[in-house]
């Protein structure tokens, strides 16, 4: 990938991140050749700061890292568009993005729930359940999809609708801590339907 640090007179080329699950586009930052490089061989984005005149990772300070999918230079190889997964919210108020979108899509609220399974799955807390049940390994969680299987299917003969969506939103979670437990995630099996898509 050629870049040209040249074009711009502080040497700099801005970058673009993008959620690389939902599409959203999450910051822009600025990068020199050594926060490309520092990037690239981390997998976590690195920007150099203008204001700190050195090299910043995204999440150095909060933890809300940001993990690089791909990173692809434009035609004119002087702007960067970098796909990433984020973890936590990634403007420093807060907000999932730094343009201060608020709104709220089914496919965004299952990656910001899969990158919270991740993180704990990753740097695992005695307080969190997600962890508790990665630490009680791969049949307890199998165990536990069975269960809330069986829950959901009860509560779908009965007429409590709030009943039946808290039962499959309970399936989804461990279905989703179970993709995780196996190293997958929501887009693995995503890949497979479109594979079969005709």
């Amino acid at each position: 990938m050629n870049i040209d640090f040249q074009k711009y007179s502080d040497g700099l080329v801005p970058a673009i991140v993008q959620n690389a699950a939902t599409g959203d586009v999450l910051m822009l930052g600025f990068m020199n050749p050594e926060a490309v490089a520092a990037t690239e061989s981390t997998g976590r984005v690195t920007f150099y700061s203008r204001s700190k005149k050195r090299l910043w990772t995204k999440g150095e300070t909060s933890g809300n890292y940001l993990d690089v999918g791909s990173i692809y230079a434009d035609c004119d190889s002087d702007t960067l568009l970098i796909k990433a997964t984020p973890h936590g919210p990634v403007c420093h108020t807060g907000s999932r993005t730094c343009f201060g979108e608020t709104s709220e899509s089914t496919l965004r609220i299952l990656d910001e729930l899969e990158a919270v399974i991740e993180s704990r799955r990753a740097d695992p807390s005695e307080n969190s359940y997600v962890s508790r049940l990665f630490a009680k390994g791969l049949n307890k969680i199998a165990q536990k999809i069975g269960e809330e299987a069986v829950e959901t299917v009860i509560a779908a003969k009965d007429d409590d609708i709030d009943a039946f969506k808290n039962e499959a939103a309970d399936l989804l979670f461990h279905y989703l801590v179970l993709l995780h437990e196996k190293g997958l995630g929501l887009g693995d099996i995503a890949d497979v339907l479109r594979g079969r898509r005709r």
